[in-house]
């Protein structure tokens, strides 16, 4: 009756050395999910901040095509939550050019990537108007 108890007791629970074993994996896996959940998040925003900025160039393009020059824009953009799109340098009226820059909230200062579009470029591109 002795050996029948001692045997139970052996074969229920697990032992110390695996419940270790599963945290570490647990662990290792977790180190490799998270960061990569992290930046897929950041490189949303900074996709959220692209198209906006695509959106609004093409604002400034009906603008001209209604005044005849990119000068005296007034309006405001449309954005996506956290989004701002800014003109940099408001064109004289004899120019064709324009520069907008938008940089979303949930980036911060330490990760901000600003991009920036103007009217000779045609795409997004890093860092702010020259």
């Amino acid at each position: 009756m002795i050996r029948k108890i001692h045997e139970a007791r052996e074969e229920e629970g697990f032992t110390l050395i695996e419940l270790l074993v599963v945290v570490i994996i647990i662990g290792i896996l977790a180190a490799i999910a998270i960061p990569t959940f992290l930046n897929q998040r950041e490189k949303a925003w900074q996709s959220a901040a692209k198209s906006d900025l695509r959106n609004s160039a093409v604002v400034m393009e009906e603008h001209f095509n209604d005044t005849g020059s990119y000068a005296n824009y007034a309006g405001t953009f449309k954005t996506s939550d956290g989004v701002t799109v800014t003109i940099a340098a408001t064109p004289a009226a004899s120019t064709t050019v324009y520069c907008l820059n938008a940089d979303h909230a949930k980036l911060g200062a330490a990760g901000s990537v600003d991009f920036h579009l103007n009217s000779t470029v045609g795409k997004p591109a890093a860092n702010a108007c020259a």
